[in-house]
Protein backbone atom coordinates (compact mmCIF):
# COMPACT_ATOMS: atom_id res chain seq x y z
CA UNK A 1 0.00 0.00 0.00
CA UNK A 2 1.43 3.23 -1.62
CA UNK A 3 0.98 6.82 0.75
CA UNK A 4 -2.17 7.60 -1.53
CA UNK A 5 -3.43 4.50 -0.73
CA UNK A 6 -2.97 4.71 3.18
CA UNK A 7 -4.16 7.76 3.64
CA UNK A 8 -7.47 7.24 1.78
CA UNK A 9 -7.89 4.27 3.99
CA UNK A 10 -6.98 6.68 6.78
CA UNK A 11 -9.68 9.41 5.92
CA UNK A 12 -11.98 7.01 5.65
CA UNK A 13 -11.50 5.63 9.45
CA UNK A 14 -11.42 9.14 10.36
CA UNK A 15 -14.60 9.92 8.96
CA UNK A 16 -16.30 6.84 10.49
CA UNK A 17 -15.17 7.74 13.58
CA UNK A 18 -12.49 4.90 14.15
CA UNK A 19 -9.82 7.31 15.46
CA UNK A 20 -7.66 5.35 16.66
CA UNK A 21 -6.88 3.16 13.48
CA UNK A 22 -6.61 6.70 11.56
CA UNK A 23 -4.21 8.14 13.81
CA UNK A 24 -1.91 4.85 12.92
CA UNK A 25 -2.08 5.37 8.91
CA UNK A 26 -1.62 8.91 9.65
CA UNK A 27 1.89 8.37 11.74
CA UNK A 28 3.00 5.43 9.21
CA UNK A 29 2.25 7.73 6.44
CA UNK A 30 4.79 10.41 8.58
CA UNK A 31 7.03 8.16 9.66
CA UNK A 32 7.73 7.96 5.20
CA UNK A 33 7.20 11.41 4.72
CA UNK A 34 7.35 13.61 8.00
CA UNK A 35 6.65 16.85 5.96
CA UNK A 36 3.35 15.47 4.69
CA UNK A 37 0.71 18.18 5.12
CA UNK A 38 -2.46 16.48 4.66
CA UNK A 39 -1.11 13.87 7.39
CA UNK A 40 -0.13 16.35 9.43
CA UNK A 41 -2.96 18.51 9.51
CA UNK A 42 -5.68 15.50 9.92
CA UNK A 43 -3.89 13.83 12.45
CA UNK A 44 -4.01 17.20 14.65
CA UNK A 45 -7.76 17.59 14.05
CA UNK A 46 -7.73 13.93 15.20
CA UNK A 47 -6.56 15.12 18.39
CA UNK A 48 -8.68 18.30 18.55
CA UNK A 49 -11.38 15.60 17.99
CA UNK A 50 -10.18 13.94 20.98
CA UNK A 51 -9.43 17.38 23.20
CA UNK A 52 -5.56 17.51 22.74
CA UNK A 53 -5.48 20.76 22.03
CA UNK A 54 -1.85 21.57 22.62
CA UNK A 55 -0.67 18.97 20.74
CA UNK A 56 -3.51 19.71 17.75
CA UNK A 57 -2.22 23.35 17.62
CA UNK A 58 1.57 21.78 16.96
CA UNK A 59 0.66 19.22 14.35
CA UNK A 60 -1.39 22.03 12.42
CA UNK A 61 1.07 24.19 12.90
CA UNK A 62 3.71 22.04 11.39
CA UNK A 63 0.93 21.25 8.39
CA UNK A 64 1.14 24.86 7.41
CA UNK A 65 4.61 24.82 8.05
CA UNK A 66 5.02 22.16 4.80
CA UNK A 67 2.43 23.86 2.81
CA UNK A 68 1.45 27.59 3.79
CA UNK A 69 -1.42 27.82 1.25
CA UNK A 70 -3.60 25.72 2.72
CA UNK A 71 -6.95 27.25 4.51
CA UNK A 72 -8.65 24.12 5.93
CA UNK A 73 -5.65 23.66 7.92
CA UNK A 74 -5.79 27.68 9.40
CA UNK A 75 -9.54 26.96 9.80
CA UNK A 76 -8.86 23.83 12.11
CA UNK A 77 -6.02 25.73 13.72
CA UNK A 78 -8.46 28.77 14.64
CA UNK A 79 -10.85 25.86 16.20
CA UNK A 80 -8.02 24.26 18.32
CA UNK A 81 -6.40 27.82 19.02
CA UNK A 82 -10.27 28.98 20.42
CA UNK A 83 -11.22 26.18 22.30
CA UNK A 84 -7.25 27.16 24.10
CA UNK A 85 -8.61 29.91 25.30
CA UNK A 86 -5.89 31.94 22.93
CA UNK A 87 -8.85 33.70 20.74
CA UNK A 88 -6.31 36.39 19.13
CA UNK A 89 -4.77 33.69 17.72
CA UNK A 90 -7.92 32.19 16.52
CA UNK A 91 -9.03 35.11 15.00
CA UNK A 92 -5.84 35.46 12.84
CA UNK A 93 -6.08 32.03 12.00
CA UNK A 94 -8.96 32.37 10.53
CA UNK A 95 -8.79 35.19 8.67
CA UNK A 96 -5.68 34.09 7.14
CA UNK A 97 -7.81 30.39 5.93
CA UNK A 98 -10.41 33.17 4.74
CA UNK A 99 -7.74 35.30 2.88
CA UNK A 100 -6.66 32.02 1.21
CA UNK A 101 -10.15 30.79 0.46
CA UNK A 102 -12.54 33.84 0.14
CA UNK A 103 -15.30 31.55 -0.03
CA UNK A 104 -14.97 29.66 2.77
CA UNK A 105 -18.19 29.30 5.19
CA UNK A 106 -16.80 27.51 7.74
CA UNK A 107 -13.99 30.31 8.49
CA UNK A 108 -16.12 32.83 8.31
CA UNK A 109 -18.62 31.09 10.88
CA UNK A 110 -15.70 30.22 13.08
CA UNK A 111 -14.36 33.57 12.68
CA UNK A 112 -18.07 34.67 13.98
CA UNK A 113 -17.39 32.85 17.23
CA UNK A 114 -13.62 33.68 17.83
CA UNK A 115 -15.05 37.66 17.26
CA UNK A 116 -17.83 37.25 19.83
CA UNK A 117 -15.53 36.49 22.75
CA UNK A 118 -13.25 39.19 21.67
CA UNK A 119 -15.81 41.40 21.96
CA UNK A 120 -16.37 42.46 18.82
CA UNK A 121 -20.02 41.91 17.98
CA UNK A 122 -20.56 43.75 15.28
CA UNK A 123 -17.99 42.00 13.71
CA UNK A 124 -18.92 38.57 14.66
CA UNK A 125 -22.62 39.63 13.63
CA UNK A 126 -21.20 40.30 9.96
CA UNK A 127 -18.72 37.16 9.60
CA UNK A 128 -21.83 34.89 10.15
CA UNK A 129 -23.76 36.07 7.93
CA UNK A 130 -21.15 36.16 5.74
CA UNK A 131 -20.95 32.62 6.34
CA UNK A 132 -24.99 32.29 6.12
CA UNK A 133 -24.73 34.23 2.44
CA UNK A 134 -21.94 31.54 0.96
CA UNK A 135 -24.56 28.92 2.33
CA UNK A 136 -28.09 29.66 3.78
CA UNK A 137 -28.89 25.79 4.72
CA UNK A 138 -25.48 26.00 7.57
CA UNK A 139 -26.52 25.44 10.89
CA UNK A 140 -23.52 26.25 12.50
CA UNK A 141 -23.10 29.40 11.16
CA UNK A 142 -26.87 30.26 12.11
CA UNK A 143 -26.00 28.99 15.53
CA UNK A 144 -22.83 30.81 15.76
CA UNK A 145 -25.01 34.08 14.85
CA UNK A 146 -27.68 33.29 17.71
CA UNK A 147 -24.80 33.70 20.31
CA UNK A 148 -23.14 37.45 18.53
CA UNK A 149 -26.91 38.53 18.58
CA UNK A 150 -27.49 37.61 22.46
CA UNK A 151 -24.20 38.95 23.66
CA UNK A 152 -25.56 42.21 21.76
CA UNK A 153 -28.68 42.13 23.84
CA UNK A 154 -31.14 41.47 20.20
CA UNK A 155 -32.79 38.47 21.99
CA UNK A 156 -35.30 37.76 19.75
CA UNK A 157 -33.24 37.74 17.07
CA UNK A 158 -30.99 35.28 18.40
CA UNK A 159 -33.54 33.15 19.43
CA UNK A 160 -34.71 33.24 15.81
CA UNK A 161 -31.73 32.08 14.79
CA UNK A 162 -31.36 29.35 16.99
CA UNK A 163 -34.44 28.02 16.23
CA UNK A 164 -33.22 28.10 12.32
CA UNK A 165 -29.82 26.39 13.27
CA UNK A 166 -32.25 23.57 14.74
CA UNK A 167 -34.83 23.43 11.34
CA UNK A 168 -31.55 22.61 9.52
CA UNK A 169 -30.56 20.34 12.61
CA UNK A 170 -33.45 18.98 14.60
CA UNK A 171 -30.84 17.12 16.93
CA UNK A 172 -28.90 19.87 16.97
CA UNK A 173 -28.14 19.78 20.85
CA UNK A 174 -25.78 22.76 21.34
CA UNK A 175 -28.70 25.21 19.51
CA UNK A 176 -31.58 23.40 21.61
CA UNK A 177 -29.45 23.97 25.03
CA UNK A 178 -28.46 27.71 23.94
CA UNK A 179 -32.36 28.52 22.72
CA UNK A 180 -33.10 27.09 26.21
CA UNK A 181 -30.38 29.93 27.59
CA UNK A 182 -32.74 32.86 25.60
CA UNK A 183 -36.03 31.37 26.33
CA UNK A 184 -35.21 31.05 30.61
CA UNK A 185 -33.31 34.55 29.91
CA UNK A 186 -36.68 36.30 28.20
CA UNK A 187 -38.66 34.77 31.09
CA UNK A 188 -40.13 32.26 29.07
CA UNK A 189 -39.76 29.49 31.57
CA UNK A 190 -41.82 26.62 30.34
CA UNK A 191 -40.56 26.30 27.06
CA UNK A 192 -36.93 26.95 28.33
CA UNK A 193 -36.77 24.09 30.92
CA UNK A 194 -37.99 21.65 28.25
CA UNK A 195 -35.26 22.67 25.57
CA UNK A 196 -32.82 23.04 28.93
CA UNK A 197 -32.59 18.87 28.76
CA UNK A 198 -31.24 19.24 26.03
CA UNK A 199 -27.96 20.17 27.91
CA UNK A 200 -27.04 16.85 28.69
CA UNK A 201 -26.42 16.14 24.59
CA UNK A 202 -24.51 19.64 24.16
CA UNK A 203 -20.62 20.00 23.99
CA UNK A 204 -19.91 20.94 27.52
CA UNK A 205 -22.38 18.49 28.96
CA UNK A 206 -21.81 15.16 27.86
CA UNK A 207 -18.78 14.16 29.49
CA UNK A 208 -20.49 15.78 32.75
CA UNK A 209 -23.67 13.65 32.99
CA UNK A 210 -23.38 10.70 35.47
CA UNK A 211 -24.71 7.56 34.59
CA UNK A 212 -26.56 5.25 37.05
CA UNK A 213 -28.64 1.98 36.28
CA UNK A 214 -31.72 3.30 38.25
CA UNK A 215 -34.04 5.77 35.48
CA UNK A 216 -34.28 9.01 36.15
CA UNK A 217 -37.26 10.48 37.97
CA UNK A 218 -40.49 11.37 35.66
CA UNK A 219 -41.39 13.71 38.79
CA UNK A 220 -44.88 11.40 39.56
CA UNK A 221 -45.22 10.37 42.65
CA UNK A 222 -42.32 8.59 44.64
CA UNK A 223 -44.58 6.02 46.70
CA UNK A 224 -42.05 5.48 49.17
CA UNK A 225 -39.42 4.86 46.75
CA UNK A 226 -35.89 6.26 47.09
CA UNK A 227 -34.49 9.44 45.10
CA UNK A 228 -30.77 10.50 44.50
CA UNK A 229 -30.95 14.08 44.02
CA UNK A 230 -27.54 15.08 42.62
CA UNK A 231 -25.44 18.42 42.04
CA UNK A 232 -24.38 19.25 38.46
CA UNK A 233 -22.87 22.66 36.81
CA UNK A 234 -21.33 25.41 39.33
CA UNK A 235 -21.69 25.83 43.26
CA UNK A 236 -24.17 28.48 42.15
CA UNK A 237 -26.30 25.96 40.25
CA UNK A 238 -26.34 23.73 43.25
CA UNK A 239 -27.00 26.33 45.76
CA UNK A 240 -30.13 27.74 43.65
CA UNK A 241 -31.69 24.75 42.60
CA UNK A 242 -31.02 23.14 45.94
CA UNK A 243 -34.39 24.93 47.11
CA UNK A 244 -36.80 22.55 45.54
CA UNK A 245 -35.30 19.83 47.83
CA UNK A 246 -38.58 19.66 50.45
CA UNK A 247 -41.02 19.86 47.41
CA UNK A 248 -39.65 16.64 46.43
CA UNK A 249 -39.66 15.19 49.71
CA UNK A 250 -43.35 15.85 49.33
CA UNK A 251 -44.27 13.80 46.39
CA UNK A 252 -43.90 10.83 49.04
CA UNK A 253 -40.42 9.17 48.81
CA UNK A 254 -37.36 9.18 51.06
CA UNK A 255 -34.51 11.73 49.45
CA UNK A 256 -30.85 11.45 49.25
CA UNK A 257 -28.41 14.25 47.61
CA UNK A 258 -25.15 13.86 46.41
CA UNK A 259 -22.93 16.82 46.48
CA UNK A 260 -19.42 18.36 45.22
CA UNK A 261 -16.75 18.89 47.87
CA UNK A 262 -17.60 21.68 50.01
CA UNK A 263 -21.23 21.54 49.93
CA UNK A 264 -22.17 18.75 52.01
CA UNK A 265 -22.36 20.83 55.59
CA UNK A 266 -24.24 23.57 54.35
CA UNK A 267 -26.60 21.58 52.73
CA UNK A 268 -27.42 19.54 55.40
CA UNK A 269 -28.89 22.79 57.20
CA UNK A 270 -31.79 22.04 55.35
CA UNK A 271 -32.86 18.64 56.63
CA UNK A 272 -31.13 17.27 59.30
CA UNK A 273 -32.94 13.93 58.20
CA UNK A 274 -31.50 13.96 54.55
CA UNK A 275 -28.56 12.24 54.12
CA UNK A 276 -25.91 14.22 51.87
CA UNK A 277 -22.98 12.84 50.57
CA UNK A 278 -19.69 14.27 48.90
CA UNK A 279 -18.89 12.79 45.18
CA UNK A 280 -16.31 10.64 46.52
CA UNK A 281 -18.69 8.81 49.26
CA UNK A 282 -20.29 5.56 48.55
CA UNK A 283 -24.19 5.43 47.81
CA UNK A 284 -27.04 3.65 49.45
CA UNK A 285 -29.23 2.20 47.42
CA UNK A 286 -31.68 4.11 45.22
CA UNK A 287 -34.61 3.31 42.88
CA UNK A 288 -34.28 6.76 40.93
CA UNK A 289 -32.25 9.63 40.69
CA UNK A 290 -32.89 13.15 39.10
CA UNK A 291 -29.81 16.19 38.51
CA UNK A 292 -31.21 19.47 40.46
CA UNK A 293 -31.20 21.60 37.44
CA UNK A 294 -33.93 19.24 35.87
CA UNK A 295 -36.58 20.18 38.68
CA UNK A 296 -37.67 23.30 37.89
CA UNK A 297 -38.91 20.99 34.53
CA UNK A 298 -40.30 18.82 36.40
CA UNK A 299 -42.58 21.13 38.49
CA UNK A 300 -43.52 22.99 35.66
CA UNK A 301 -41.73 26.31 37.09
CA UNK A 302 -42.84 29.90 35.55
CA UNK A 303 -41.61 33.10 37.46
CA UNK A 304 -45.16 33.19 39.27
CA UNK A 305 -44.35 29.72 41.06
CA UNK A 306 -40.33 29.70 42.33
CA UNK A 307 -40.15 28.24 45.34
CA UNK A 308 -39.73 30.89 47.70
CA UNK A 309 -39.10 29.83 51.00
CA UNK A 310 -36.02 31.97 52.11
CA UNK A 311 -34.24 31.43 54.07
CA UNK A 312 -33.98 27.83 52.79
CA UNK A 313 -29.64 27.95 54.04
CA UNK A 314 -28.50 28.48 56.76
CA UNK A 315 -24.67 29.18 59.26
CA UNK A 316 -24.22 27.18 62.21
CA UNK A 317 -25.01 29.43 65.06
CA UNK A 318 -21.88 29.13 67.31
CA UNK A 319 -20.03 29.68 63.83
CA UNK A 320 -21.63 32.93 63.02
CA UNK A 321 -21.52 34.07 66.65
CA UNK A 322 -17.71 33.94 66.46
CA UNK A 323 -17.05 35.73 63.35
CA UNK A 324 -19.54 38.60 64.82
CA UNK A 325 -17.65 38.51 67.70
CA UNK A 326 -14.50 39.03 66.08
CA UNK A 327 -16.04 41.94 63.72
CA UNK A 328 -17.48 43.56 66.83
CA UNK A 329 -14.44 46.02 66.84
CA UNK A 330 -15.44 47.49 63.32
CA UNK A 331 -18.65 49.10 65.19
CA UNK A 332 -20.16 50.98 64.19
CA UNK A 333 -18.96 50.26 60.66
CA UNK A 334 -21.24 48.72 58.09
CA UNK A 335 -19.64 45.44 57.47
CA UNK A 336 -19.72 44.79 53.65
CA UNK A 337 -18.87 41.45 52.16
CA UNK A 338 -17.12 41.73 48.47
CA UNK A 339 -16.49 39.42 46.19
CA UNK A 340 -15.06 40.85 42.26
CA UNK A 341 -14.17 37.51 40.54
CA UNK A 342 -15.16 34.25 39.63
CA UNK A 343 -13.30 31.37 38.30
CA UNK A 344 -11.00 32.00 35.35
CA UNK A 345 -11.76 28.73 33.75
CA UNK A 346 -15.40 29.71 33.24
CA UNK A 347 -16.62 30.45 29.97
CA UNK A 348 -17.98 33.84 30.26
CA UNK A 349 -15.35 35.11 33.22
CA UNK A 350 -13.90 37.67 30.75
CA UNK A 351 -17.37 39.26 31.36
CA UNK A 352 -18.30 39.03 34.68
CA UNK A 353 -15.29 39.31 36.37
CA UNK A 354 -13.15 42.87 37.35
CA UNK A 355 -10.21 43.75 39.41
CA UNK A 356 -10.46 44.76 43.23
CA UNK A 357 -9.11 48.19 42.07
CA UNK A 358 -12.41 48.75 39.87
CA UNK A 359 -14.22 49.02 43.39
CA UNK A 360 -11.87 51.74 44.23
CA UNK A 361 -14.58 54.28 44.76
CA UNK A 362 -16.12 52.35 47.47
CA UNK A 363 -13.56 52.85 49.51
CA UNK A 364 -14.47 56.97 50.44
CA UNK A 365 -17.75 55.75 51.28
CA UNK A 366 -17.51 56.67 55.10
CA UNK A 367 -18.54 54.05 57.68
CA UNK A 368 -17.96 51.21 56.01
CA UNK A 369 -15.59 48.55 56.66
CA UNK A 370 -15.31 45.51 53.66
CA UNK A 371 -14.65 42.26 54.53
CA UNK A 372 -13.16 39.77 51.74
CA UNK A 373 -14.79 36.69 50.42
CA UNK A 374 -12.93 36.38 47.41
CA UNK A 375 -11.47 32.61 46.85
CA UNK A 376 -9.55 31.15 43.89
CA UNK A 377 -6.38 33.23 41.89
CA UNK A 378 -8.05 36.81 42.50
CA UNK A 379 -7.96 36.60 46.05
CA UNK A 380 -4.41 38.09 46.56
CA UNK A 381 -5.41 40.78 44.98
CA UNK A 382 -6.65 41.84 48.81
CA UNK A 383 -3.36 41.60 50.20
CA UNK A 384 -2.93 45.22 48.59
CA UNK A 385 -6.66 47.09 48.65
CA UNK A 386 -7.03 50.25 46.94
CA UNK A 387 -6.08 52.94 49.22
CA UNK A 388 -8.45 54.07 51.51
CA UNK A 389 -10.23 50.82 51.47
CA UNK A 390 -10.52 49.25 55.09
CA UNK A 391 -10.29 45.44 54.04
CA UNK A 392 -9.95 42.69 56.25
CA UNK A 393 -9.26 39.42 54.62
CA UNK A 394 -10.10 36.16 56.79
CA UNK A 395 -10.63 33.88 53.31
CA UNK A 396 -7.64 31.61 54.60
CA UNK A 397 -10.17 30.30 57.34
CA UNK A 398 -12.39 29.69 55.04
CA UNK A 399 -12.60 26.01 54.01
CA UNK A 400 -15.96 25.12 52.80
CA UNK A 401 -19.66 26.88 52.28
CA UNK A 402 -20.65 26.48 55.60
CA UNK A 403 -17.30 28.43 56.90
CA UNK A 404 -18.40 30.89 54.45
CA UNK A 405 -22.43 30.86 55.38
CA UNK A 406 -21.19 31.78 58.96
CA UNK A 407 -18.93 34.39 58.41
CA UNK A 408 -21.68 36.05 55.89
CA UNK A 409 -24.21 35.69 59.00
CA UNK A 410 -22.23 38.20 60.75
CA UNK A 411 -21.96 40.82 57.96
CA UNK A 412 -24.76 43.37 57.10
CA UNK A 413 -24.67 42.72 53.06
CA UNK A 414 -22.29 41.29 50.55
CA UNK A 415 -21.39 43.21 46.91
CA UNK A 416 -20.72 40.26 44.52
CA UNK A 417 -20.02 39.71 40.48
CA UNK A 418 -21.93 36.46 39.67
CA UNK A 419 -20.38 34.36 41.57
CA UNK A 420 -21.62 31.27 43.86
CA UNK A 421 -21.60 33.64 46.90
CA UNK A 422 -24.46 35.43 45.86
CA UNK A 423 -26.51 32.65 45.71
CA UNK A 424 -25.25 31.37 48.92
CA UNK A 425 -26.33 35.18 50.82
CA UNK A 426 -29.33 35.07 48.57
CA UNK A 427 -30.70 31.64 49.81
CA UNK A 428 -29.71 32.57 53.21
CA UNK A 429 -31.75 35.66 53.01
CA UNK A 430 -28.96 38.48 53.68
CA UNK A 431 -28.85 41.41 51.47
CA UNK A 432 -26.78 40.65 48.25
CA UNK A 433 -26.27 43.49 45.86
CA UNK A 434 -25.30 41.69 42.40
CA UNK A 435 -23.26 43.63 39.47
CA UNK A 436 -24.29 42.11 36.40
CA UNK A 437 -22.44 42.16 32.77
CA UNK A 438 -24.20 43.46 29.62
CA UNK A 439 -25.26 40.50 28.58
CA UNK A 440 -25.99 38.43 31.86
CA UNK A 441 -26.75 34.65 32.98
CA UNK A 442 -30.26 33.66 32.28
CA UNK A 443 -31.41 33.34 35.83
CA UNK A 444 -31.18 37.32 36.40
CA UNK A 445 -33.33 37.90 33.53
CA UNK A 446 -33.79 41.14 32.18
CA UNK A 447 -34.89 44.83 32.47
CA UNK A 448 -35.12 44.22 36.77
CA UNK A 449 -33.16 45.27 39.49
CA UNK A 450 -34.57 42.49 41.59
CA UNK A 451 -34.62 38.62 41.71
CA UNK A 452 -37.38 36.18 41.55
CA UNK A 453 -35.15 33.87 43.27
CA UNK A 454 -34.07 35.87 45.79
CA UNK A 455 -36.22 38.43 47.89
CA UNK A 456 -32.97 40.09 49.70
CA UNK A 457 -30.78 40.73 46.50
CA UNK A 458 -30.63 44.09 43.74
CA UNK A 459 -29.06 43.67 40.83
CA UNK A 460 -26.73 46.25 39.31
CA UNK A 461 -26.72 45.88 35.43
CA UNK A 462 -23.89 47.29 32.75
CA UNK A 463 -25.67 49.68 30.23
CA UNK A 464 -22.71 49.09 27.40
CA UNK A 465 -20.56 45.62 27.32
CA UNK A 466 -17.29 45.74 29.87
CA UNK A 467 -17.90 48.90 31.16
CA UNK A 468 -18.15 48.61 34.95
CA UNK A 469 -17.40 52.38 35.88
CA UNK A 470 -20.91 53.53 36.38
CA UNK A 471 -22.09 50.12 37.64
CA UNK A 472 -19.98 50.54 40.46
CA UNK A 473 -20.78 54.64 40.63
CA UNK A 474 -24.50 53.47 41.21
CA UNK A 475 -23.56 50.90 44.07
CA UNK A 476 -21.62 53.39 46.09
CA UNK A 477 -24.33 56.20 45.96
CA UNK A 478 -26.19 53.27 47.12
CA UNK A 479 -24.13 52.41 49.65
CA UNK A 480 -23.64 55.52 51.13
CA UNK A 481 -27.26 56.26 51.62
CA UNK A 482 -27.17 52.90 53.38
CA UNK A 483 -24.46 53.75 55.62
CA UNK A 484 -25.92 57.23 56.84
CA UNK A 485 -29.22 55.38 57.59
CA UNK A 486 -31.21 56.87 54.51
CA UNK A 487 -32.63 52.98 52.85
Amino acid sequence: MNIHQAFQLAIQHHQAGRLREAEMLYRQILATDPRHADALHMLGLGAFQAGRNDVAIDLIRRAIASRPNYPEAYGNLGLALYENGQLDEAVAAQRQAIALKPDYPEAHGNLGNALKETGDLEGAVAACLQAIALRRNYPEAHYNLGGALKAKGQLEQAIDAYRRAIALRPDFADAHFNLALALLLQGDFLRGWEEYEWRWRSRDFRAARRSFPQPQWDGGPLEGRTILLHTEQGFGDSLQFIRYLPLVAKRGGRVIVRCREGLRRLLQTMCADVPVLEKDQTLPAFDVHCPLLSLPHLFATDLASIPGNVPYLHADVAEAGVWRERLAACVPSLKVGLVWAGSPTHRNDRNRSMKLASLTTLARVPGVRFVSLQKGEAAAEAKSPPEGMELLDPTDELNDFADTAALIAALDLVIAVDTSVVHLAGAMGKPVWVLLPFAPDWRWLLDRNDSPWYPTMRLFRQQRAGEWDPVVAEVRSELEALAEGRI
